[in-house]
């Protein structure tokens, strides 16, 4: 499974409105860096974030751990 197929995933278990969730992929110039850009809900925002980011960092951490070869991986959260 893919890292932007993950985070759909994961993402869609977590929110209210998984229908809103849409994960957007942007490569730099080179290929070695992916910003996996997350929407969902404007009511949903809280719940990808978590108390004090800590579910957006384990969002990024998981997204790192699938990525394969030596492409590097950010995730943002667009509200």
């Amino acid at each position: 499974m893919s890292a932007e197929r993950l985070l759909q995933f994961v993402a869609e278990q977590l929110v209210d409105h998984p229908d809103d969730v849409s994960v957007t992929p942007v490569e730099d110039g080179r290929g070695r860096n992916v910003t996996l850009e997350l929407r969902v809900h404007p009511d949903d925002v809280g719940k990808v974030i978590g108390k004090r980011g800590r579910t957006a960092k384990a969002l990024r951490t998981v997204c790192k751990a699938a990525t394969e070869g030596d492409t590097n991986v950010n995730v943002e959260i667009i509200d």
